[in-house]
């Protein structure tokens, strides 16, 4: 069984969203489709967590008197994903952080931020080592119709994100790569550095967990030209 949320499954989201709990055969009526179709993607939602069942005596007209009816509503995550719809508002709120004068105030308001959504997504995150983990993250991305991938060629796991979480943001001020790389550093539990960048024409970002020092041969700690020596740091902004 597929754990990947489709089109339909959002549309179905979005119902739940606008309408509260529904039956399978309100939830049929609405999507114009089988109840098999229903209960086939209500399997798949039950198994991401994005919605729970409820069961209730059915009322005269729904079912036979007495026979208990289940009923689908959004969990917490569900309510999360279906109306995740919020680029506008997001647009507007970075673009009044930039508009702080106090380089400082900006870089810890954005510490802030990237910190709030590393404990929303913390519990999503699983693995007792840094593969497994950062499988768990790129998992959370592709549920969210976001394709990550992660690389297993090299001595350490390699991040790629094929395309951005946050064009509209990403596309006026990529320091929003730069928080971005802090949220997964915060997830991953190990610093990450951002060495290729789509803003700079790259196929994919690419994230790279950084090696404590004695772990491997030093190096430079950005190479010339690279996504993260243009950010100047974890959360610099210009």
């Amino acid at each position: 069984m597929s754990t990947e949320t489709t089109t339909s499954d959002i549309g179905l989201l979005d119902i739940l969203r606008k309408s509260g709990p529904c039956s399978v055969a309100q939830l049929a009526r609405a999507m114009e489709v089988t109840a098999t179709a229903v209960r086939q993607r209500l399997t798949r939602l039950l198994a991401l967590g994005d919605i729970e069942k409820s069961t209730e005596r059915a009322s005269d007209g729904e079912a036979a008197r007495g026979r208990p009816i289940h009923r689908y509503g959004l969990t917490e995550k569900g309510r999360r994903r279906a109306g995740a719809n919020f680029a506008d508002l997001a647009i507007a709120l970075w673009e009044e952080i930039r508009e702080i004068k106090d380089a400082e105030v900006r870089r810890g308001l954005l510490s802030r931020i990237s910190g709030r959504m590393a404990s929303l997504y913390a519990e999503q995150i699983r693995g007792s080592n840094l593969d497994e983990r950062m499988e768990s993250l790129a998992e959370l991305f592709r549920q969210r119709q976001i394709p990550f991938d992660v690389e297993r060629s090299r001595d350490l796991p390699v991040l790629h994100a094929r395309a951005c979480p946050y064009p509209e943001l990403a596309d006026r001020d990529r320091s929003v790569c730069a928080m971005e790389k802090n949220l997964f550093s915060q997830l991953l539990g190990e610093n990450v550095r951002l060495s290729n960048c789509r803003l700079d024409g790259h196929t994919c970002c690419t994230f790279e967990p950084q090696l404590r020092e004695g772990d491997a041969p030093a190096e430079p700690p950005f190479r010339d030209g690279s996504a993260e020596s243009r950010l100047g740091g974890s959360l610099a902004l210009p």
